[in-house]
């Protein structure tokens, strides 16, 4: 089987076997007591990756927007400004921000004027403006405006707060049209040269770095004080010693071996967009980032009728509606660890299935 629904981009894995033993799991602790053995250096690498000044370690993004977004409403009167095709973990954290009373208002997806007539809204009101997006959007295959979003958030005295969860590992610092990833795996930030005190980083590592556990990043004040103010460092426990030597075993091999795998990554994608160009589907924006979602222009109903084909032929793909709620699409995701003989594999089966068109009742998925 082919299998091209997993968000392990680089193909890293951390089998027990390779990595350092630890005498327990957990300690039985919450993180405000102790934390697990190396979880400081981890942080600490991951801050240096991202260019940021600190960082702490979190079981998940879930625990991590949770507490973040309600302390960032306590502190101030604020308003969290969201953007409207954000990931769905962001707007579960703020309606529990809501729930204990800041005020949330929604902008369009992508649309920094929108959002740059919330802020004169909020301002007006006395709230500060609390800014809350993905740093890259893989639904509709385009990377946050985050220059426009910082500045406009600085102006109006506020914070942005990023979940980068899709490009850490993946994007970085100086992209070009021949490297168009970029370099380090440092993120949004480091590939769109955007940087500042106001702006905050969440993000898992489970994706580009294969470790369960997720990150804050951002100045040593804010990073500071949700350390001592996070409730679910005090009631949760923390993460688990495998997921922080895993951590810190992909930081390790990235540094060594990261662009490479990117480079890869990068001619895989490539191939599969041109395979699927070739049998008349279109590609979902011009990024070759690993999440590719196709449309036919014959019609949303032949999507169905390849992912059906594709499954048949030992192929597992996704169907997607992306950020909008838009037509199922035809989604792959790519990693490292795919090769030349499996693109040619969907390549052999979109052939045979031609240009026929019938609907199938089939699972839709929301890639974010």
């Amino acid at each position: 089987m082919a299998d091209f629904t997993s968000a392990l981009y680089l193909g890293l894995r951390h089998a027990s076997a390779g990595l350092p033993p630890w005498a327990a799991l957990t300690r039985g602790q919450p993180a405000a007591l102790a934390e697990p053995e190396g979880a400081e250096a981890v942080a600490a690498a991951l801050a240096r990756l991202q260019g940021m000044a600190a960082a702490t370690l979190l079981p998940s993004t879930l625990h991590l927007f949770w507490d973040l977004l309600r302390q960032l409403a306590r502190e101030t009167r604020s308003a969290l400004l969201l953007d409207a095709g954000a990931y769905p973990i962001l707007h579960w954290s703020a309606e529990g921000a809501a729930a204990a009373g800041a005020v949330v208002r929604r902008f369009p997806h992508h649309d920094s004027a929108a959002l740059e007539q919330r802020v004169r809204c909020a301002v007006r009101d006395g709230l500060r403006p609390v800014v809350v997006c993905d740093g890259f959007c893989p639904g509709c295959n385009r990377p946050a405006p985050l220059a426009a979003y910082a500045r406009i958030a600085g102006e109006g005295g506020g914070t942005l707060v990023l979940d980068d969860t899709q490009a850490l590992g993946v994007l970085g610092r100086g992209p070009s049209a021949a490297c168009p990833f970029g370099h380090g795996g440092g993120g949004s930030l480091r590939w769109q040269d955007v940087g500042g005190a106001h702006i905050a980083v969440g993000a898992s590592l489970a994706k580009g770095f294969g470790a369960p556990l997720a990150a804050i990043s951002g100045s040593q004040a804010l990073v500071e004080r949700f350390v001592r103010d996070s409730e679910t460092r005090l009631h949760c426990s923390p993460p688990s010693s495998a997921s922080v030597a895993a951590a810190r075993q992909a930081l390790v091999l990235g540094a060594h071996s990261g662009d490479g795998w990117r480079a890869r990554l990068l001619r895989l994608v490539l191939q599969l967009r041109e395979t699927l160009a070739q049998a008349g589907l279109a590609p979902v924006g011009r990024l070759p980032f690993p999440v590719q979602s196709f449309v036919s222009r014959q019609g949303p109903e032949l999507a169905h009728l390849l992912w059906r084909r594709l499954l048949a032929g030992g192929v597992r793909a996704l169907l997607t509606r992306g950020c909008q709620g838009l037509a199922p699409r035809l989604t792959f995701i790519v990693t490292a660890r795919h090769c030349q003989a499996q693109i040619d594999r969907v390549a052999q089966l979109l052939a045979r299935a031609g240009h026929a068109a019938a609907p199938f009742a089939s699972p839709i998925h929301a890639i974010h």
